[in-house]
């Protein structure tokens, strides 16, 4: 298990674990525009693509090209030995990896898809308080005014994100229905993810526990789509070349900074930094694809970052409880 971070490094260096998670949020904001660019035609990369992409080989090759390329980084590393997990962890892994990693990916990008980038991401970003409602109901938190607030402002900001409010039809919401469902299904597995990898988490170094359910989500790819569909495809070489880079760049590009920003930040701290994905994301993607928000649905995103932060921020007395509903980024 790798030694923890020194506590001296997160005195002496605040800033600069700031400065590599919002660089890694930010590579997460890059990816996200990216699928939404390719889902809708308006990706020039080496000029038009032969054949569409959807979410679902967007998916498996960006779980499939990380972990080819994490596997020999850490065997090489650490050795064999030092990358193996009991048989327990291992089973955990995998359906972190499969119901966890595979499904809120291909989820979210589905919502990329139909939807828009900020409502895509700001759905899935309420997994914080789905992990709230549930330990709460667990007993594992007690029910507090400020988490009551956190649950009201999450879902007040998703019904002015999506439309439902403010809008002089509701037929936006209607068409992107499916779309919302998809988001909110990626939402759920995203706090899924999250409270079965608190207990492996805290035994294991953050990079096995990647792998592994980088491993899981791959082998459920090739179950789901083999192969030799992939193959029968025939994707260009360009294609494949912006697969490639779109892996690097929303898996180990981002968590690379992110992991590494951690040994100067407290896990807290660090979470609530990577709150500027969805800002970011939503900054690109007006900018690049012209997907500008109306005043109401900035709110409803300022309401449920809003959110976000205040089911992180431990309550006076309780700090260590507190601690199960945090929620580690899995883009």
């Amino acid at each position: 298990m790798k030694a923890q971070p020194h506590a001296t490094s997160r005195e002496h260096h605040p800033l600069r674990g700031y400065l590599l998670i919002a660089f890694a949020a930010f590579l997460w904001g890059v990816s996200a525009v990216l699928g939404r660019a390719v889902f809708t035609g308006r990706l020039a990369l080496l000029g038009a693509f032969p054949h569409a992409i959807d979410p679902l080989i967007l998916s498996q090759t960006r779980a499939g090209f990380s972990f080819l390329l994490l596997l020999p980084i850490l065997v090489v590393i650490r050795g064999w030995q030092r990358i193996k997990l009991p048989a327990a962890d291992l089973v955990q892994c995998f359906f972190l990896g499969t119901l966890g990693v595979a499904v809120s990916n291909y989820f979210y990008y589905v919502a990329i898809q139909r939807t828009n980038v900020a409502t895509a991401i700001i759905v899935q970003y309420t997994a914080p308080v789905w992990v709230l409602v549930y330990v709460v109901a667990r007993g594992q938190q007690k029910l507090s005014l400020q988490k009551i607030a956190a649950v009201a402002f999450a879902v007040t900001g998703i019904v002015l994100v999506i439309g439902i409010v403010g809008s002089r039809s509701n037929m936006a919401f209607r068409i992107d229905s499916y779309g919302f469902i998809a988001a909110l299904l990626a939402s759920f597995s995203f706090a899924f993810y999250n409270v079965g990898a608190h207990d492996v988490l805290a035994r294991h170094d953050r990079w096995l526990i990647l792998l592994w359910t980088l491993t899981s989500a791959s082998l459920c790819w090739l179950f789901l789509n083999p192969p030799w569909r992939v193959v029968a495809a025939r994707y260009a070489p360009q294609e494949w070349g912006f697969l490639f880079v779109f892996s690097m760049l929303s898996v180990l590009g981002p968590f690379s900074f992110y992991f590494h920003g951690l040994q100067y930040l407290e896990p807290t701290r660090a979470i609530i930094a990577s709150c500027l994905e969805p800002v970011f994301s939503i900054l690109l993607a007006a900018a690049l694809l012209g997907e500008l928000l109306k005043p109401i649905q900035s709110l409803g995103i300022a309401l449920v970052l809003t959110a976000i932060v205040i089911v992180q921020r431990p309550a006076k007395g309780s700090a260590v409880r507190e601690e199960s509903a945090c929620v580690e980024p899995m883009e």
